[in-house]
């Protein structure tokens, strides 16, 4: 079971969190958790990384320190009274810690990224201490654990690190053992390298350290916990009438990770999908509520297409001219010089002239896109880069799709009778995934409508 910083966010919150451990252990299940850090501390962590690398002036690391001392006290006195004694020297073990290289970052003016990753691992490091406390507390044996102790093993990739194959074994061994008599709480996040120099999993991390412990022990079902009630047909902030859909494929959920549902992450579904563990989507907030279930079977209602979502902060890159015609290497000159600049595609789309590719990238990627295809234009492989930050990409996804004709006709008359043009049109192999660009401005009707055309906030029969 993991938690997610909302559901960790106070000690109310943990109460909750403790409340639904002590069920479940009750009836005899053995659990692990993995934790995130307290809501909003792992944006702190990162501001406060960044300010010490550039202050003129004593940067207020103290101040920091003390403010995230007075929070993590607060939980801890509130959820687990009886174990302060103990578990506050640890926190503040922790502190000095963190204080130690906030001071050597700022004294060297540098913030490597390994130092980088040492730093935003603190968030996990203190909230798994109070929530095992908290466990304690309630008659329940439980120890925390950090990455590298509960045997996740990663690659040196700071900042987005991959977890290495010979995870498995360790995470088993150092683990199972432990289910029987004690509830671990693991710390999300972070892993660790053969060095054992720690890293960070990236966006989402704590998903994907759940999914990969949950495979490693082969659990029964992954479950995590957030602040909505499942996988929902769309976004509710755009769709007042959106639903959960109570079956999800895993195919479907990572099409809708991918672009912008941000209940799970991509990498959180692949170890589960290899082992066919199910992977179930619950709100901490409204335990009694069914959640979502993502599982192997393409489950199939009456809709062939499941639900819509969308990405902001993302540009459209064309590329164009005549000489890309029938030329061998274009696409390989361009592709190879993004990914020597980092940068990551997010759809791809090419004209049968050949004259023409557009791309989509995040608009973090944007600047170093411009650079490296730039080299490329340099070169004599294309003629002309234009870019458009004012857009948005939009999908429709559903494993009914697949092999039922005219979907693509009614997205696109759907949008075309509401005055929606599109930019950039994208489509898989698999036919699980339509993907369109339109206008920034026209994302969230584009969503409406098409949520509308295809009957979404419809109950299943």
């Amino acid at each position: 079971m993991k938690f997610g910083g909302t559901s960790v966010a106070d000690e109310d919150c943990i109460g909750r969190v403790v409340k639904i451990l002590s069920h479940y252990r009750s009836t005899g299940n053995e659990l692990v958790v993995v934790v995130s850090a307290i809501s909003g501390v792992t944006d702190q962590l990162h501001a406060i990384a960044a300010e010490v690398e550039t202050a003129r002036d004593e940067p207020p690391i103290e101040t920091f320190i003390a403010s995230m001392r007075a929070r993590h006290e607060k939980v801890l006195r509130g959820v687990a009274p009886g174990e302060f004694e103990t578990v506050m020297p640890e926190i503040d073990s922790r502190l000095d810690n963190l204080r130690t290289i906030l001071t050597s970052v700022y004294n060297l003016r540098e913030l490597t990224a390994r130092s980088r990753d040492y730093i935003i691992s603190f968030g996990e490091r203190l909230s798994a201490v109070i929530v095992s406390a908290a466990l304690r507390e309630v008659g329940i044996a439980s120890r925390p654990m950090n990455g590298c102790e509960a045997g996740i093993l990663t690659n040196g990739q700071h900042g987005c690190a991959h977890v290495l194959p010979e995870s498995e074994n360790k995470i088993k061994s150092r683990i199972v053992p432990l289910l029987t008599e004690y509830v671990p709480v693991v710390m999300g996040y972070m892993g660790c390298t053969g060095d054992g120099i720690v890293t960070t999993l990236g966006r989402s991390g704590s998903d994907y350290s759940a999914a990969i412990v949950g495979a490693a022990i082969e659990a029964d079902e992954i479950w995590i916990w957030t602040d909505v009630d499942g996988v929902m047909t769309s976004d509710p902030r755009i769709i007042d009438d959106a639903r959960v859909l109570p079956d999800v494929s895993y195919l479907e959920a990572m099409e809708l990770s991918y672009f912008g549902a941000k209940v799970l992450h991509p990498r959180s579904i692949e170890p589960a999908m290899v082992k066919g563990i199910p992977i179930r989507v619950k709100n901490t907030f409204s335990p009694a509520g069914p959640g979502s279930c993502v599982v192997d079977a393409e489950y199939h209602d009456r809709r062939v297409v499941k639900a819509i979502t969308y990405i902001e902060k993302v540009s459209l890159i064309n590329i164009t001219g005549a000489q890309m015609i029938g030329r061998p290497g274009v696409a390989r000159a361009i592709f190879t010089a993004l990914a020597g600049y980092d940068v990551n595609i997010m759809m791809i789309s090419q004209g049968s002239s050949e004259a023409n590719i557009s791309l989509i990238v995040d608009d973090e990627h944007l600047k170093a896109a411009l650079v490296a295809l730039n080299d490329v234009m340099e070169n004599g492989y294309i003629q002309d880069v234009t870019h458009d930050r004012d857009v948005v990409a939009v999908a429709v996804v559903g494993v009914g799709m697949a092999g039922t004709p005219g979907i693509s006709g009614r997205i696109f008359t759907a949008l075309g009778n509401a005055g929606i043009n599109l930019m950039m049109i994208s489509q898989g192999s698999s036919e699980v995934n339509i993907s369109f660009v339109v206008k920034q401005s026209d994302g969230p009707d584009a969503v409406r409508v098409l949520h509308d055309e295809f009957g979404l906030s419809e109950e299943d029969e």
